[in-house]
């Protein structure tokens, strides 16, 4: 008996990790990647991240379509939305061709990759691809908020019990407030998103734990008519991060 096994687009929403290398050049012969992936019918779009650690990271946008009789995947990723690299690197802008199969339980992507480097129209090194699919996204300790341009309202309260929490916050490595104690009222400050501006991490630092270990802390983020509650938690030795992202006026 002949039994044929299609995959429906659905099925390969999600995270998918794993390693891409370069034939020659780059910044590192290998390197982690990350895809988040949307099917809708034959249409795909999701973000990619390039990276040697959460803090060391390229993330874009992609579009791309699904060919569910070939069981592949065809990728063209945008320009880039942030990236924190050494300065002798530079982002390429990546194609992707990548088919699906399943060996048991294990679900692989592999495939070949190529594009250009960033504002120009140099080719970058090709390579290939192999990811496999995880539950959840390197990056989730660190929450990520896309925004609109403009001003960014930042409101921070003490969580739960008032125990005497200290904190410093820093906007991509600048002290905006410094030794603030949290409480019922909030601590308000102000970071920019736009064009010129596209990407803030700020950063939590307890400068004690209070009362009652760790020190906790609720944002309240307003971005234009957007609102956000973010729930941070930092230590003597663990700040707490969050990322903000330009992502374009609204449709």
């Amino acid at each position: 008996m002949l039994v044929t096994c299609t995959v429906a687009g659905q099925s390969l929403n999600g995270i998918w990790k794993g390693t891409l290398t370069q034939n020659t050049g780059g910044c590192f012969p290998v390197y982690y990647i990350e895809l988040q992936i949307n099917i809708a019918g034959d249409s795909v779009q999701g973000a990619s991240y390039h990276y040697s650690d959460i803090s060391n990271y390229v993330k874009k946008k992609y579009k791309g379509t699904f060919n569910n009789d070939l069981k592949k995947l065809s990728l063209r990723e945008g320009s880039v939305q942030t990236f924190k690299i050494p300065p002798d690197c530079t982002p390429c802008i990546k194609n992707y061709e990548l088919w699906y199969s399943r060996v048991g339980n294990k679900e692989t992507l592999t495939g070949e990759w190529s594009g250009k480097v960033m504002n120009t129209t140099v080719d970058c090194q090709p390579g290939q691809l192999v990811l496999s699919r995880v539950l959840e996204s390197a990056f989730k300790e660190i929450p990520e908020v896309e925004v609109d341009t403009g001003m960014i309202r930042l409101d921070f309260y003490d969580n739960a019990e008032i125990d005497g929490d200290s904190i410093t916050v820093r906007a991509n490595g600048k002290t905006i407030l410094s030794n603030q104690l949290l409480s019922l009222r909030p601590i308000t400050t102000y970071i920019t998103i736009d064009l010129n501006s596209t990407f803030q991490e700020v950063e939590m630092v307890a400068e004690n734990l209070g009362r009652i270990p760790p020190n906790t802390a609720l944002l309240m983020v307003t971005a234009g008519q957007e609102h956000y509650r973010l729930y941070l938690t930092s230590t003597e030795t663990k700040s707490a991060k969050v990322r903000f992202v330009y992502a374009g006026p609204r449709e």
